[in-house]
């Protein structure tokens, strides 16, 4: 069990706080605003009304202490920037951030924060990527356009062999298989799909896509 600092509990602040503490992990949560700690004090382990601009404060709270900060501001950009900056002073080794805007992004990198995150962006790229590729449940970027993916397997797939069907869109490689609830990592040459099986991939976007027709079409 890690313990963590969220600050800023809006929206995505308190949706990364609930997750972390679901994970079983200690939360401190951190809001200029009344109403976002009320929200939050009965969720996460400790909820503080707080000025993060204010570097005594964060180290009263022992904020250095944490394994991780993540700076969850939201429209103001100075307050997210100061903030980061007292947290590099009180020696805090791994800060994420959400950026706003270009510009904050910039300065968050000169600053050499840990992650700088996009929160917005980054859910719009899901959504535009559920809507062009609805047979994708999930899917997780490797960088230079390979991703893992998980997709389900539908009807016109049930009973087709799983290593011929892959072994046609090499590189793509086959994971795993999701199977009532139990995982199938090592996938024989003779095993056969199932309706409503799971598979994770791995690939290039191409292949990937060249793939995904496959699920589409009967």
């Amino acid at each position: 069990m890690a313990q963590f600092a969220i600050i800023g509990l809006g929206s995505f602040g308190g949706s990364t706080a609930r997750e972390l503490m679901r994970l079983k992990h200690e939360v401190i949560g951190i809001d200029r605003e009344a109403k976002h700690v009320n929200r939050m004090a009965s969720v996460i382990t400790f909820a503080a009304i707080a000025d993060a601009t204010d570097e005594q404060v964060l180290k009263e709270l022992n904020i250095q202490n944490c394994d991780a900060v993540v700076v969850a501001i939201g429209e103001d950009i100075e307050a997210s920037i100061l903030c980061v900056v007292h947290l590099k002073n009180l020696g805090v080794k791994q800060i994420l951030v959400k950026a706003k805007t270009d510009a904050h992004h910039m300065i968050l990198s000169h600053l050499q924060v840990t992650r700088i995150i996009h929160p917005e962006e980054q859910m719009g790229i899901r959504v535009a990527q559920a809507l062009n590729y609805p047979m994708v449940d999930q899917y997780m970027s490797l960088g230079d356009q390979h991703f893992i993916v998980s997709v389900e397997v539908k009807s016109q797939l049930h009973q087709v062999n799983a290593a011929q069907l892959i072994a046609a869109y090499a590189p793509v490689r086959l994971l795993m298989i999701k199977r009532q609830g139990k995982i199938i990592k090592d996938v024989d040459a003779g095993l056969m799909l199932m309706q409503n099986d799971i598979m994770v991939l791995e690939g290039h976007i191409n292949e990937l896509n060249r793939l995904a027709r496959k699920f589409e079409n009967d």
